[in-house]
Protein backbone atom coordinates (compact mmCIF):
# COMPACT_ATOMS: atom_id res chain seq x y z
CA UNK A 1 0.00 0.00 0.00
CA UNK A 2 1.59 2.94 -1.17
CA UNK A 3 -0.38 6.21 0.20
CA UNK A 4 1.76 8.77 1.64
CA UNK A 5 -1.36 10.39 3.14
CA UNK A 6 -1.08 6.80 5.70
CA UNK A 7 2.49 7.82 7.14
CA UNK A 8 0.76 11.43 8.21
CA UNK A 9 -2.25 10.61 10.75
CA UNK A 10 -2.35 13.53 11.73
CA UNK A 11 -2.60 15.37 8.28
CA UNK A 12 -5.15 12.70 7.32
CA UNK A 13 -7.11 12.97 10.28
CA UNK A 14 -7.71 16.84 9.43
CA UNK A 15 -8.93 15.83 6.20
CA UNK A 16 -11.38 13.08 7.47
CA UNK A 17 -12.29 15.81 10.11
CA UNK A 18 -13.50 18.21 6.77
CA UNK A 19 -15.09 14.87 5.22
CA UNK A 20 -17.10 13.82 8.45
CA UNK A 21 -18.27 18.03 9.08
CA UNK A 22 -18.99 18.53 5.57
CA UNK A 23 -21.53 15.02 5.57
CA UNK A 24 -22.91 16.35 8.95
CA UNK A 25 -24.11 19.74 7.14
CA UNK A 26 -26.04 16.81 4.68
CA UNK A 27 -27.56 15.48 7.33
CA UNK A 28 -28.39 18.50 9.32
CA UNK A 29 -30.65 19.52 5.43
CA UNK A 30 -32.70 16.86 6.73
CA UNK A 31 -32.80 16.64 10.22
CA UNK A 32 -36.45 18.04 11.64
CA UNK A 33 -36.49 18.40 15.32
CA UNK A 34 -40.34 17.72 15.93
CA UNK A 35 -39.48 14.31 15.29
CA UNK A 36 -41.71 14.59 11.91
CA UNK A 37 -39.36 12.90 9.50
CA UNK A 38 -40.30 9.58 7.82
CA UNK A 39 -37.95 6.73 7.42
CA UNK A 40 -37.63 3.47 5.13
CA UNK A 41 -37.09 0.41 6.77
CA UNK A 42 -33.97 -1.88 5.81
CA UNK A 43 -34.31 -5.72 5.79
CA UNK A 44 -33.02 -5.80 8.99
CA UNK A 45 -35.81 -3.82 10.22
CA UNK A 46 -33.86 -1.15 11.18
CA UNK A 47 -34.54 2.71 9.74
CA UNK A 48 -32.65 4.67 7.09
CA UNK A 49 -33.17 7.78 5.74
CA UNK A 50 -32.25 9.89 2.63
CA UNK A 51 -29.75 11.57 5.05
CA UNK A 52 -28.03 8.49 5.65
CA UNK A 53 -27.73 7.46 2.05
CA UNK A 54 -26.78 10.96 0.84
CA UNK A 55 -23.96 11.24 3.36
CA UNK A 56 -22.44 8.78 3.01
CA UNK A 57 -22.10 8.91 -0.96
CA UNK A 58 -20.52 11.91 0.11
CA UNK A 59 -18.15 10.23 2.44
CA UNK A 60 -17.48 7.52 0.00
CA UNK A 61 -16.62 10.40 -2.79
CA UNK A 62 -14.40 11.95 -0.80
CA UNK A 63 -12.42 9.41 0.76
CA UNK A 64 -11.53 7.91 -2.76
CA UNK A 65 -10.40 10.66 -3.70
CA UNK A 66 -7.68 11.26 -1.07
CA UNK A 67 -7.34 7.21 -0.91
CA UNK A 68 -8.04 5.51 -3.89
CA UNK A 69 -6.62 2.08 -2.62
CA UNK A 70 -8.62 1.61 0.11
CA UNK A 71 -11.22 -0.13 0.77
CA UNK A 72 -14.34 1.42 2.36
CA UNK A 73 -16.86 -0.12 3.67
CA UNK A 74 -20.27 1.98 4.80
CA UNK A 75 -23.12 0.44 6.98
CA UNK A 76 -25.91 1.69 3.71
CA UNK A 77 -23.51 0.17 0.79
CA UNK A 78 -23.55 -3.08 2.75
CA UNK A 79 -27.29 -2.81 3.33
CA UNK A 80 -27.31 -2.80 -0.49
CA UNK A 81 -25.53 -6.12 -0.79
CA UNK A 82 -22.18 -4.66 -1.14
CA UNK A 83 -19.96 -7.20 0.86
CA UNK A 84 -16.10 -6.88 0.01
CA UNK A 85 -13.59 -9.63 0.90
CA UNK A 86 -10.84 -7.75 3.35
CA UNK A 87 -8.98 -10.34 4.46
CA UNK A 88 -6.21 -9.63 2.91
CA UNK A 89 -6.72 -5.92 3.08
CA UNK A 90 -4.26 -3.59 5.47
CA UNK A 91 -6.12 -1.16 6.04
CA UNK A 92 -9.78 -0.27 5.48
CA UNK A 93 -12.57 2.05 5.99
CA UNK A 94 -15.82 2.26 8.02
CA UNK A 95 -18.20 4.31 8.17
CA UNK A 96 -21.51 4.91 9.19
CA UNK A 97 -22.95 8.14 7.98
CA UNK A 98 -25.75 8.79 10.40
CA UNK A 99 -25.25 6.84 13.93
CA UNK A 100 -28.22 6.95 15.89
CA UNK A 101 -31.16 6.97 13.40
CA UNK A 102 -33.74 6.58 16.10
CA UNK A 103 -32.48 9.86 17.51
CA UNK A 104 -32.03 11.69 14.46
CA UNK A 105 -35.84 10.57 13.22
CA UNK A 106 -37.14 11.25 17.07
CA UNK A 107 -35.85 14.75 16.38
CA UNK A 108 -33.06 14.46 19.15
CA UNK A 109 -30.07 16.13 18.20
CA UNK A 110 -27.83 12.74 19.72
CA UNK A 111 -26.72 11.17 16.27
CA UNK A 112 -23.08 11.52 14.55
CA UNK A 113 -21.43 10.86 11.48
CA UNK A 114 -18.61 8.47 12.44
CA UNK A 115 -15.84 7.62 9.97
CA UNK A 116 -12.37 4.97 11.29
CA UNK A 117 -10.12 3.68 9.88
CA UNK A 118 -8.64 0.02 10.35
CA UNK A 119 -5.34 -1.56 10.27
CA UNK A 120 -4.96 -4.74 10.60
CA UNK A 121 -7.92 -5.14 12.80
CA UNK A 122 -6.73 -2.33 15.07
CA UNK A 123 -8.89 1.41 14.64
CA UNK A 124 -6.14 3.43 14.35
CA UNK A 125 -7.43 6.69 13.32
CA UNK A 126 -11.47 7.83 13.87
CA UNK A 127 -13.66 10.83 13.62
CA UNK A 128 -17.16 11.33 15.29
CA UNK A 129 -19.30 14.38 14.40
CA UNK A 130 -22.40 15.37 16.27
CA UNK A 131 -23.85 18.18 13.79
CA UNK A 132 -26.81 19.13 15.63
CA UNK A 133 -24.50 19.71 18.78
CA UNK A 134 -21.73 20.90 17.03
CA UNK A 135 -19.69 19.10 18.69
CA UNK A 136 -16.38 16.67 16.58
CA UNK A 137 -14.25 14.59 18.77
CA UNK A 138 -11.19 12.63 16.77
CA UNK A 139 -7.77 10.79 17.18
CA UNK A 140 -5.61 8.64 16.30
CA UNK A 141 -2.47 6.40 17.40
CA UNK A 142 0.18 9.09 17.11
CA UNK A 143 -1.10 12.91 18.10
CA UNK A 144 -3.56 11.57 20.46
CA UNK A 145 -7.67 12.64 21.14
CA UNK A 146 -9.19 15.86 21.00
CA UNK A 147 -12.34 17.59 21.11
CA UNK A 148 -13.67 20.17 18.76
CA UNK A 149 -16.81 22.48 19.01
CA UNK A 150 -18.26 24.37 16.38
CA UNK A 151 -19.63 27.78 17.93
CA UNK A 152 -16.27 28.52 19.20
CA UNK A 153 -14.53 27.32 16.85
CA UNK A 154 -11.89 25.94 19.47
CA UNK A 155 -10.27 22.16 20.44
CA UNK A 156 -8.73 21.17 23.62
CA UNK A 157 -6.50 17.34 24.04
CA UNK A 158 -8.83 15.09 25.81
CA UNK A 159 -8.12 11.96 27.46
CA UNK A 160 -9.63 9.52 29.97
CA UNK A 161 -9.55 10.26 33.55
CA UNK A 162 -8.45 8.59 36.99
CA UNK A 163 -11.48 6.12 38.83
CA UNK A 164 -13.35 9.01 40.88
CA UNK A 165 -13.29 7.90 44.54
CA UNK A 166 -17.21 8.94 44.98
CA UNK A 167 -17.95 6.52 42.21
CA UNK A 168 -17.98 6.02 37.91
CA UNK A 169 -20.30 7.15 36.26
CA UNK A 170 -22.19 5.04 33.73
CA UNK A 171 -23.41 5.52 30.06
CA UNK A 172 -26.56 4.37 28.87
CA UNK A 173 -28.12 3.95 25.63
CA UNK A 174 -31.16 6.38 25.15
CA UNK A 175 -32.91 3.72 22.48
CA UNK A 176 -31.65 0.66 24.42
CA UNK A 177 -32.82 -0.21 27.95
CA UNK A 178 -29.93 -1.50 30.45
CA UNK A 179 -31.61 -4.83 31.32
CA UNK A 180 -30.86 -7.28 34.05
CA UNK A 181 -27.57 -8.22 32.50
CA UNK A 182 -26.26 -4.36 32.83
CA UNK A 183 -27.57 -4.13 36.59
CA UNK A 184 -25.83 -7.48 37.15
CA UNK A 185 -22.40 -6.36 35.65
CA UNK A 186 -22.27 -2.96 37.55
CA UNK A 187 -22.34 -4.50 41.04
CA UNK A 188 -19.08 -5.12 41.00
CA UNK A 189 -18.86 -0.99 40.63
CA UNK A 190 -18.96 1.62 43.24
CA UNK A 191 -21.71 3.52 40.69
CA UNK A 192 -22.11 7.28 41.62
CA UNK A 193 -24.63 8.00 38.58
CA UNK A 194 -25.86 6.70 35.03
CA UNK A 195 -26.45 9.24 32.30
CA UNK A 196 -27.72 8.48 28.76
CA UNK A 197 -26.35 9.23 25.41
CA UNK A 198 -26.94 8.23 22.24
CA UNK A 199 -24.72 6.77 19.20
CA UNK A 200 -21.40 6.94 19.34
CA UNK A 201 -21.61 9.82 22.01
CA UNK A 202 -21.61 7.68 24.62
CA UNK A 203 -18.05 6.57 23.79
CA UNK A 204 -16.52 10.29 23.21
CA UNK A 205 -17.99 10.77 26.56
CA UNK A 206 -15.25 8.54 28.30
CA UNK A 207 -12.58 9.69 25.84
CA UNK A 208 -13.57 13.26 27.43
CA UNK A 209 -12.68 12.09 30.73
CA UNK A 210 -16.92 13.10 31.53
CA UNK A 211 -17.19 9.29 32.04
CA UNK A 212 -16.05 6.17 32.85
CA UNK A 213 -17.47 3.03 31.48
CA UNK A 214 -20.39 2.19 28.78
CA UNK A 215 -21.14 -1.81 29.08
CA UNK A 216 -23.34 -2.44 25.57
CA UNK A 217 -24.81 -6.07 25.99
CA UNK A 218 -26.97 -5.62 22.96
CA UNK A 219 -26.43 -6.26 19.34
CA UNK A 220 -24.20 -3.62 17.46
CA UNK A 221 -21.94 -3.19 14.15
CA UNK A 222 -18.40 -2.78 13.66
CA UNK A 223 -19.05 0.34 11.67
CA UNK A 224 -21.03 1.81 14.95
CA UNK A 225 -18.24 2.08 17.63
CA UNK A 226 -14.98 1.45 15.62
CA UNK A 227 -14.47 5.09 15.25
CA UNK A 228 -15.48 5.49 19.12
CA UNK A 229 -12.71 2.88 19.60
CA UNK A 230 -9.89 4.63 18.18
CA UNK A 231 -10.79 8.30 19.99
CA UNK A 232 -10.84 6.34 22.96
CA UNK A 233 -7.55 4.34 22.68
CA UNK A 234 -5.82 7.44 21.66
CA UNK A 235 -7.44 8.85 24.62
CA UNK A 236 -6.08 6.34 26.80
CA UNK A 237 -9.11 3.65 26.87
CA UNK A 238 -10.45 1.59 24.71
CA UNK A 239 -13.68 -1.30 23.59
CA UNK A 240 -13.07 -4.52 24.95
CA UNK A 241 -15.41 -8.11 24.68
CA UNK A 242 -16.64 -9.31 28.07
CA UNK A 243 -13.60 -10.99 28.95
CA UNK A 244 -11.19 -8.03 28.06
CA UNK A 245 -9.61 -8.43 25.33
CA UNK A 246 -9.76 -5.48 23.09
CA UNK A 247 -12.21 -5.46 20.13
CA UNK A 248 -11.06 -6.30 16.65
CA UNK A 249 -12.42 -5.37 13.43
CA UNK A 250 -12.33 -7.80 10.55
CA UNK A 251 -15.65 -8.62 9.11
CA UNK A 252 -15.49 -11.89 10.77
CA UNK A 253 -19.06 -11.93 10.98
CA UNK A 254 -21.46 -11.77 8.00
CA UNK A 255 -23.13 -8.80 9.04
CA UNK A 256 -20.00 -7.16 10.35
CA UNK A 257 -21.56 -7.54 14.38
CA UNK A 258 -19.54 -7.00 17.69
CA UNK A 259 -19.54 -9.22 20.50
CA UNK A 260 -20.78 -7.60 23.98
CA UNK A 261 -18.23 -4.84 24.72
CA UNK A 262 -17.39 -2.80 27.21
CA UNK A 263 -15.73 0.99 26.72
CA UNK A 264 -13.94 1.87 29.47
CA UNK A 265 -11.40 4.46 30.94
CA UNK A 266 -7.52 3.90 31.19
CA UNK A 267 -7.52 3.79 34.85
CA UNK A 268 -10.84 1.41 34.75
CA UNK A 269 -10.21 -0.93 31.84
CA UNK A 270 -6.31 -2.01 33.61
CA UNK A 271 -7.88 -2.31 37.24
CA UNK A 272 -10.82 -4.69 35.45
CA UNK A 273 -8.07 -7.02 33.45
CA UNK A 274 -5.74 -6.91 36.61
CA UNK A 275 -8.42 -8.23 38.16
CA UNK A 276 -9.22 -11.05 35.76
CA UNK A 277 -5.68 -11.62 35.57
CA UNK A 278 -5.60 -12.68 39.08
CA UNK A 279 -9.06 -14.67 38.68
CA UNK A 280 -6.90 -16.88 36.06
CA UNK A 281 -3.77 -17.32 38.38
Amino acid sequence: MSNRLLEHPAALMNQIRRIAYDAGEITLDYFDDSGALEAMTKDDGSPVTVADQLAEEHITKKIKEITPDIIIIGEEAVAGGYRPNIESEEYYWLVDALDGTKEFISGSGNYTVNIALIHKGEPILGVVYAPFLGEMYAGNFETGALRWLDDTDSEKRIETRNIPKKGITVVSSVSHGSGEKLDEFLQQFKVEKIIKKGSSLKICTIAAGKADIYPRFGPTCEWDTAAGDAILRAAGGGLTDINGAPLTYTGADPKFLNPEFIAWSGDLIMTFQGANKEEEE
